[in-house]
């Protein structure tokens, strides 16, 4: 049953193989020139202004977490339509159903007012 695995193990053996002689090349070879210019924070390309940790709006992030959740949730749709001739009507109603439950969560969210930027 090992023997089932070796394929694998050899693929992942050889990946992590080659990083590391990648990385041990370029750290052995590569030059090596630190400048003031190089080490310095790079920022639009103009001098940093405010400390890296400054804070922001809380809706940012919520705009964020609601991009991908709905993202992903179309992504679903993409394996299922490729299936779709093989699974029949009983998959059209459950896709039917997915469908309307985002177009409720999106309805929700619009009328809470997260997808509005000031």
């Amino acid at each position: 049953m090992l023997a089932e695995y070796w394929p694998v193990l050899l693929f992942i053996g050889v990946a992590v193989g080659l990083g590391i002689a990648l990385l041990a090349i370029g750290l052995l070879v590569g030059p090596r020139r630190p400048e003031s210019e190089k080490l310095s924070p790079y920022e639009c390309g103009f001098e940093a202004f405010e400390d890296a940790r400054m804070q922001f709006d809380v809706r940012y992030y919520l705009l964020a977490i609601l991009f991908i959740i709905f993202d992903l949730e179309i992504a679903f749709l993409f394996p299922w339509a490729v299936v779709f001739q093989h699974i029949g009507i009983v998959a059209l109603i459950e896709m039917a159903l997915f469908l309307l439950l985002l177009v409720i969560g999106f309805a929700y969210v619009w009328k809470k007012g997260a997808l509005e930027w000031e």
